[in-house]
Parts: C-alpha cells; sequence; structure tokens
C-alpha cells in the first residue's frame, strides 16, 4: 500500500474509533450505502471504498419483511464463498439489529460487488470465533476499541454461499 493510502487508512481508523463517530456513523452511513447501491444498480458501495462491504437482505426477526443493510465485511479465501460479519455497532451498546434478524432467520442474501449471492449466516462461538475475532482485528484494528466501549461480546456471523 502507498504511504499516502496507509496514512488515509490510519486516520479514517482514528476517527472511527471516536465515541462521536459512533453517534453519528450509524445515522449517516447506511443511508448513504443504500442511496449509493441503488444508484450504481448494485455495483458500489460509499463504505466499500475503505473496506469491502455487501449489502445483505435478510428477513425481519419480528415482521418477517425484507430488510436491506449495507455491511462492512471481511471477505474469505478467494473472497466468493463466504465472509465475515461484525455486529459491531459502531461499539453502540446494543447487538444491530440485523444480528438479530440472522440469528431468527440464517438464510439471507448479499449483493457482492453487484452480484446477489444467496447465502447462510452462522455465528460463530468459542475458538471458531476467537480465530476470526483475531482476523478481523488484524483486518480493521478500531474493531478492538469498539469491544472495549460495550459489555456485550460482539456477534461475528460467517455467511457463505448456498
Amino acid at each position: 500500500m502507498p504511504v499516502r493510502a496507509a496514512r488515509v487508512v490510519k486516520a479514517v481508523q482514528r476517527v472511527s474509533s471516536a465515541p462521536a463517530f459512533a453517534r453519528i456513523a450509524p445515522h449517516v452511513v447506511p443511508a448513504l450505502d443504500r442511496a449509493v447501491h441503488r444508484l450504481t444498480r448494485g455495483k458500489v458501495l460509499l463504505s466499500a471504498q475503505l473496506l469491502p462491504g455487501v449489502v445483505l437482505t435478510v428477513r425481519g426477526a419480528k415482521s418477517g419483511l425484507p430488510r436491506r443493510t449495507p455491511l462492512a465485511c471481511m471477505p474469505e479465501g478467494d473472497g466468493g464463498d463466504s465472509w465475515l460479519l461484525i455486529g459491531s455497532n459502531f461499539g453502540r451498546t446494543g447487538h444491530p439489529a440485523w444480528t438479530a434478524n440472522l440469528l431468527a432467520h440464517p438464510d439471507a442474501e448479499v449483493s457482492w460487488k453487484g452480484e446477489d449471492i444467496p447465502v447462510t449466516a452462522q455465528l460463530l462461538a468459542g475458538e471458531e470465533r476467537a480465530a476470526a475475532w483475531k482476523a478481523l482485528l488484524a483486518f480493521w484494528p478500531p474493531y478492538a476499541t469498539y469491544q472495549a466501549r460495550v459489555e456485550r461480546e460482539i456477534r461475528i456471523f460467517r455467511i457463505v454461499r448456498r
């Protein structure tokens, strides 16, 4: 990575670790992502310019209605068959709604680089979660700050192509 790009990434990591970011970002980032994703017919996620991202479509746990949520992800392997999703909620106290939806309805769909892919989600636990957490921290260090701010264990899901 060029030096300038590395500096930008470090600066964004510092900003995204700030408590003020946790208050503002959940209201701004997903709305911008949804708008850009819709305008580009699924080819672009604004936040994915920094981190890889998907748009998760899963039925609501209570309503049963489809819910679309833009999320940062960590591709595994070649990046087309499985991904890690982290329910950090920007370091806010509660679990994000999409995690409850996946627990209730693990069969979902992601939009990845303009392709709609049916997936199945698995909540990670134990050693599998610990290994994923270590990989996620190497991938995006601010996750450690998010975890330090909350008492809950941040949920990590592995989603795999069906």
